[in-house]
Parts: structure tokens; C-alpha cells; sequence
């Protein structure tokens, strides 16, 4: 077959299709094939270019680090040639469906009240919000955008940062009422300390001891998955917790939160990102302008 016979963008969406679905017979089902005309499809593509893109396993397939960097351009090729052929079509529509990872605290508190705008404005666009304070794959996730907090560990992403919010120690008047009013670390040690049932990127609860900083172990009594989980169990008067500002601004104006040790507070930060895949290629219309939307609107 000569190169010109190829058809090198139906190729490329079999693939695509293959990675994003978890197997050769879900990706026959999509593209109207039969799982072995998947399966023939990719060995004929992975003998033409010479390299391994997928490790076969009869539990699900596995992207081999040439398959991983195929797949990234794949589908931005693909997302530009249907953004390409909607721009000539149709102009540069902004339509489609967005899926969103991101955790509850900011799902809730930040991005769904900018909802009815972004759909106001963007009436063909339909949004899947997924809430989870876990750090997904975003290929395994089939996520178009991600919220995070920290630093990037992967090169195969890109992110924008949204902004930053510092942290504070709250409690519920009752919870205050019924243990008392921490003044110092040692009273604190004494206290129900709700922290986080996975890892994070700083461990425990730093505070300012005139020019040191000491961290006191977060958990003590309850641990939790998410932190809209720990701003309820805050609520019910459960215990003491470190969460970010902008999750318990109401809670504070409204009484039904008190700030605790302010004056330890070592005034640290955490970072939010929008981040996708890939490194400054072509972005569908509609992932585009979610990203710029958020950039312009979030206020942390």
C-alpha cells in the first residue's frame, strides 16, 4: 500500500478511540468495526512506524511511552482538523461536550455559581462536572480539564493558573463552645483535629512560632476524603479544621464558623491550576474558551 492510500486521520481516531475506551471491542463498537479489524488496524500502524504503542493484556491495554506521545498528538490533530472543518462549515463554533475533574470545595464554591454564565454565553456547550480531591489520570478519566492545587508532576501536561487562597484553622461556635478556644499549640494537641485520608503536598498544619514555623500532625480523631467533607464535619461541630479561605468565607460572615489561632497563621498559600493535556498544541474551541472563561472569572 503506497502512502497516499493511507489513511493515516481514520487511523488515528481507531486508536484514539481504543485509548480513551479501554479496549479494542468498545472502540470496534464506536467506529462500526469488528475487534479484529481494531486489532489488525494498530499492529499495521504500529509496524509502519516501527514502534510498540500498546502493551495488550486481557485486563485493559497499556500506552508504551511512544504510544503515550502518539495518542497526545493524535488528538490534538484530530481536534484541530474538527475545529478546522466547523471553522469553514460554520465559523468557529463553540460546541461540544466539556468534561471537568475537579475537587468538591471547588466545584461547589467557585466554579458552579459561574455556570449559568459560561451556559449563558455558551448555549451549544454541555458540561459533565466530576468531583473527586484525588489526582486522576486525566486519559483514564477522559477529562477535558482538571483543577488542581500544587505543582505539576507529569510534562505531558499543561496548566493555567486560576489563582491562590490562603488557609485557616476553623471550628463551629458550638464545637468551641464545648472544648474550648485553642491559644496555643500545646492547647491544640488537646483538640479533634479533622485531617485528610490521603497524601497531600504539605503534610499537617504549619504554624508561626515567632520566626519558626513548626507543623502539627493534621489528624487526630477523623480523617476524611474531600474537603467539603471536612467543612461539614466543621459544621456539625465535629472538630477543628484547616481548610482554604475561599470554602468558609460565607461560613465566617454568617456565624456558623469561627477562625481559630489567626495570629500562628504563617500565611501560606495554595496554588489552583487548570490543567490539560499537552504542551501548547491546538485546543478544541470549546476547551479554548472554558480556559480563558476561567482565567477571567475566578476569584479566589
Amino acid at each position: 500500500m503506497s502512502r497516499q492510500d493511507i489513511n493515516r486521520s481514520g487511523e488515528m481516531e481507531v486508536f484514539v478511540r481504543a485509548v480513551e475506551l479501554g479496549g479494542f471491542t468498545a472502540a470496534a463498537t464506536a467506529c462500526r468495526m469488528t475487534p479484529s479489524a481494531v486489532s489488525k488496524l494498530v499492529t499495521r500502524l504500529e509496524k509502519r512506524l516501527g514502534a510498540r504503542l500498546i502493551n495488550r493484556s486481557t485486563r485493559r491495554l497499556q500506552l508504551t511511552p511512544e504510544g503515550c506521545g502518539f495518542y497526545e498528538r493524535s488528538v490534538a490533530i484530530l481536534a484541530d482538523m474538527a475545529e478546522a472543518e466547523r471553522h469553514a462549515s460554520a465559523g468557529e463554533q463553540v460546541a461540544g461536550h466539556i468534561r471537568i475533574n475537579t475537587s468538591g470545595s471547588f466545584g461547589n464554591h467557585v466554579f458552579a455559581p459561574l455556570i449559568p454564565s459560561f451556559m449563558a454565553l455558551y448555549p451549544d456547550v454541555s458540561l459533565e462536572l466530576v468531583h473527586t480531591d484525588r489526582v486522576v489520570d486525566l486519559l483514564e478519566e477522559r477529562a477535558d480539564v482538571a483543577i488542581r492545587t500544587g505543582p505539576l508532576k507529569s510534562s505531558s501536561l499543561t496548566a493555567r493558573k486560576l489563582g491562590t487562597t490562603r488557609k485557616m484553622i476553623v471550628a463551629s461556635p458550638d464545637y468551641l463552645r464545648r472544648h474550648g478556644v485553642p491559644s496555643s499549640p500545646a492547647e491544640l494537641e488537646t483538640h479533634c483535629r479533622i485531617g485528610f485520608s490521603y497524601s497531600r503536598a504539605v503534610e499537617g498544619w504549619p504554624l508561626r512560632l515567632g520566626s519558626q514555623t513548626m507543623t502539627l500532625p493534621a489528624a487526630r480523631g477523623i480523617q476524611v476524603g474531600d474537603g467539603e467533607a471536612m467543612r461539614h464535619l466543621a459544621l456539625a461541630g465535629a472538630g477543628l479544621a484547616r481548610l482554604p479561605a475561599f470554602t468558609v468565607k460565607s461560613d465566617i460572615e454568617a456565624g456558623r464558623l469561627t477562625p481559630v489561632l489567626e495570629e500562628l497563621n504563617p500565611g501560606d498559600v495554595e496554588e489552583f491550576y487548570a490543567v490539560y493535556i499537552g504542551q501548547g498544541g491546538p485546543l478544541p474551541a470549546r476547551v479554548r474558551t472554558l480556559l480563558e472563561f476561567l482565567r477571567e472569572n475566578v476569584r479566589l
